[in-house]
């Protein structure tokens, strides 16, 4: 039997209502919460034939561990992990477009980017299992599903593993702020890993070198970087814009 784990706020429930209603063992609500979203969410829910369970927002609290629940929580079977990152690569009929965070330890930044790679379109997110934030409730939350969509492989060693993806011919495009050419002049259509750093100290030394070529985002103001989720929906988005026939941009 798989583990189970809980889930809060409307986007990452719902997520899992939507994707694997069978999934959700039941679901804790706020009883004084009447409003739309609320009536919205617990249609879905009755629909779904979830367990429906009414607490106060204090014990919502102690459930998620977190006061941000909007006023639901879930208990819900984790999904397993459909496959290794070999796996993933093997199976896809287009080029790969992967999202590689190095240092990333903030899951408020790690819920945020894995929101940015769904959007974006990226086929997995990558980090090392070291120096990372895991998934976590809060993560999921921040993430308003995309933690539930798109795959989050932490792996022991990231050099050894961007090596490997170069033997796959996957192209490996780190962020630096330093860097002559900036991620508009870099071609992003074929296979590509964009690697970024956590803001601050950005990529690490060993991470850097074993980068194919490094890139910049333009900075025209006063501030010199970027918070990595917004680096990160830069950089992805950017890749969607150059490959329309494969994401259907």
């Amino acid at each position: 039997m798989s583990a189970v784990k809980v889930l809060y706020g409307f986007h990452a429930v719902g997520v899992r209502l939507k994707i694997a209603p069978a999934s959700v063992l039941e679901a804790y609500v706020d009883p004084t919460r009447r409003d739309a979203r609320m009536k919205q969410f617990l249609a879905r829910a009755q629909e779904a034939g979830v367990r429906l369970i009414e607490a106060d927002g204090a014990r919502l609290a102690r459930l998620c561990g977190s006061t941000g629940h909007q006023g639901v929580v879930a208990r819900v079977q984790e999904l397993p992990q459909a496959r290794s990152l070999d796996d993933l690569l093997d199976a896809l009929a287009e080029p790969p477009l992967l999202l590689v965070l190095d240092g990333v330890t903030d899951p408020h930044n790690l819920g945020a980017c894995l929101r940015v790679a769904d959007g974006a379109g990226a086929h997995a997110v990558l980090a090392p299992k070291d120096h990372a934030a895991g998934i976590s409730a809060t993560v999921a939350k921040v993430a308003s599903g995309a933690a539930e969509t798109v795959p989050y492989f932490m792996v022991t060693n990231l050099a050894r593993t961007l090596n490997e993806l170069k033997e796959r011919g996957i192209w490996i495009v780190g962020t630096a702020g330093e860097a002559e050419q900036s991620i508009y002049q870099i071609d992003l259509k074929g296979p590509t890993a964009l690697v970024l750093g956590a803001e601050g100290p950005g990529l690490r030394q060993l991470t850097r070198k074993t980068c194919d070529l490094l890139a910049r985002i333009p900075m025209q103001g006063a501030v010199d970087s970027l918070n990595v989720s917004v680096a990160s929906g830069v950089c992805l988005y950017e890749a969607q814009r150059q490959r329309p026939a494969v994401t259907g941009g």
